[in-house]
């Protein structure tokens, strides 16, 4: 019965530390095939010199990739910067305010909200955002706009990550124990005071790793995104200007002009630095959130 156990707990130690290799090997097979793909067009160029060069023009074998990786940063914080505040205020709200009716009530449409496919989102931001933006918001700024813009995609893209983010926020919220609020509150402090020297303070390891995880989502967000832009490779400089963000350029290219050399390979390399952003942003994430861990104890 003993070897039994010993046997078992041998097998599962196996079972688990293989899927933990697995699942490492699985993402540097999917790095590994990307660069192989962008080699072709990385024997002309540096990558540091497709980067930071600003000229897309593959009939001249000209593959620059700034535009849209500039195009991907500005309309992924636009987003953050809309749906941060909003989202830690309204789970604050749920978590600490709102009667369990109003919970009863708002967690299901928020649930809601994670279920609607990314391409309904796109139509509505084309029927619903494009115009408001133009007609509305644009042309105090500038004589003429058709709201196809970077702010556009980063507005549809706040509202996709919504949900996201209030449901890991309401969570991190509910595992700060009811003790430290008590005791707050019986030391004369008022239930704001709490929430703001308590339960946010508790929670920042929590709440930053939520908004890492949006950040990555919103990276990598195509089909919304795509719809919404204007999908013009050219460097933005104003949230009011078009902007092709990396994956909705992969998205829209892929299959079309494959004619032209090297044009498989830049794609391949766009993905590459796509996936190369993300793990680098995660990494750096991690490391700032093991520091925050560390000042909270």
């Amino acid at each position: 019965m003993v070897s039994f156990r010993i046997i078992k707990s041998n097998v599962m130690g196996f079972t688990m530390r293989a899927s933990v290799l697995f699942i490492v090997t699985l993402a540097v097979l999917i790095a590994v095939g990307l660069y192989i793909k962008s080699v072709p067009v990385l024997r002309g160029k540096s990558i540091i010199d497709l980067i930071i060069s600003d000229q897309w023009k593959p009939s001249a074998g000209k593959f620059g990739f700034l535009p849209f990786i500039m195009g991907t940063l500005w309309v992924t914080a636009i987003a953050i910067v809309i749906a941060v505040p909003l989202c830690l205020l309204t789970s604050v709200y749920l978590s600490e305010y709102a009667s369990k009716r109003v919970r009863q009530i708002m967690n299901p449409m928020i649930d809601l909200l994670s279920g609607i496919p990314p391409v309904v989102y796109g139509v509505w931001g084309v029927l619903v955002v494009v115009p408001i933006v133009g007609e509305k918001i644009a042309s105090h700024y500038m004589e003429f706009s058709t709201g196809y813009t970077i702010l556009t995609g980063g507005i549809v893209l706040s509202i996709m990550i919504f949900p996201l983010l209030i449901g890991i926020f309401s969570e991190v919220f509910s595992n700060v124990p009811q003790e430290l609020r008590d005791a707050s509150l019986s030391l004369g402090a008022s239930h704001w005071q709490t929430v703001k020297k308590v339960l946010v303070r508790k929670s920042m390891p929590g709440i930053f790793a939520a908004i890492v995880l949006a950040i990555s989502r919103a990276l990598g967000e195509t089909i919304a995104v795509l719809m919404v832009c204007g999908n013009i490779p050219l460097v933005p400089h104003s949230i009011f200007d078009a902007g092709y963000p990396l994956p909705a350029f992969i998205a829209n290219n892929y299959g079309e002009m494959m004619s032209v050399p090297l044009y498989e390979s830049a794609l391949m390399l766009a993905a590459f630095i796509l996936f190369i952003v993300i793990f680098l942003f995660n990494v750096v994430s991690r490391f700032i959130i093991v520091k925050l861990e560390e000042r909270v104890r």
